[in-house]
């Protein structure tokens, strides 16, 4: 065993409490087309019903936190989608964050709907271990990334904070007093729903250290999901939302963007693109060098399907 995953395991006791402290905070150049085999994505049948088992593990070796938390924003205007990752992310000024200050801001009840349109999409990276995958039992005993969202995320935060004097604290993220994740999926109303999802009692997942530590090692760093290069600069995402948001602009800007957002359902389409494409040039330029050339994410490719999931979990 390693000096580095035998203080791992010295330490389980004492990272439910970190990890506590984290969340009470968060309460307060390659082909964009390309999938990512890193990511695991469980599978519904006809019905849009799901079952599986996973096992959220530890932070990686190098990191502090076992996930990365995301913003987002997808809407479509009249000159297509924006579908990008939020400056927010990493606490600097976003061009649409301000545009839907002001429109809600203007006192219209017309300028708020479309605010409510636009709002933020927060979703979650982690690393898991598949337990139990019965639509691709390949997977199992692999570990992935799996991006999630809200209603998951907070079924994370109610084990390691229960409300009830009567419910022990679990860090589910813990290898030896973690607790394995039953997700079901249904289809509620044209939508993923993961309401019946719940964990296990806490158990190992494995009595070998010798496979816990074989475990740890094959897991991926997150940090780089929201290092600063991988999001597009102020004004870059500006520029981006003038085009979408302008009536006179081509569906689709180039072969690189989003081309299949037209398979969104012109009833989600944002209104009011006049008032909104004036109040972007309002918004004020960046006051410094952003990050360089952003590469999008390679879950993105899936982006419309994504916000349609996570309609419910906002």
């Amino acid at each position: 065993m390693t000096n580095d995953f035998a203080s791992l395991k010295r330490s389980s006791t004492n990272n439910l409490d970190r990890l506590t402290k984290e969340i009470g905070k968060l309460a307060g150049g390659t082909n964009q087309r390309e999938s990512d085999d890193r990511f695991w994505q469980p599978e519904v049948d006809k019905a849009g019903n799901g079952y599986a088992v996973i096992r959220f593990l530890p932070a990686a070796k190098g990191e502090d936190l076992p996930w990365v938390r995301i913003w987002s924003h997808g809407f479509q205007g009249p000159g297509g989608w924006y579908i990008e990752n939020s400056l927010t992310t990493l606490g600097q000024k976003d061009p649409v964050a301000e545009l839907n200050s002001k429109l809600w801001n203007s006192g219209s009840d017309k300028d708020k709907e479309i605010a409510r349109k636009q709002k933020r999409r927060l979703s979650y990276i982690a690393n898991i271990y598949i337990v139990k995958d019965p639509a691709n039992p390949q997977n199992e005993g692999k570990v992935k990334l799996f991006k999630f969202g809200k209603k998951i995320f907070d079924k994370i935060n109610e084990m390691m904070t229960p409300q009830f004097e009567d419910e022990k604290a679990v860090n589910p993220f813990d290898f030896w007093a973690g607790a394995n994740f039953k997700l079901k999926i249904r289809n509620v109303e044209g939508y993923r729903n993961y309401d019946k999802s719940e964990f296990d009692r806490p158990e190992p997942l494995s009595d070998n250290d010798s496979d816990l530590e074989n475990i740890w090692a094959s897991q991926h760093k997150l940090q780089a999901f929201i290092a600063p290069d991988q999001f597009k600069t102020y004004e870059e995402l500006k520029a981006r939302l003038e085009r979408v948001l302008n009536e006179a602009a081509p569906r689709r800007a180039s072969n690189d963007e989003d081309d299949e957002r037209e398979e969104r359902p012109a009833s989600r389409a944002s209104a009011e693109p006049k008032t909104r494409s004036t109040l972007v040039e309002t918004l004020p330029k960046a006051t410094s060098a952003g990050a360089g050339a952003s590469v999008r994410p390679p879950w993105e490719g899936d982006d419309i399907s994504l916000f349609e999931r996570l309609a419910e979990e906002d």
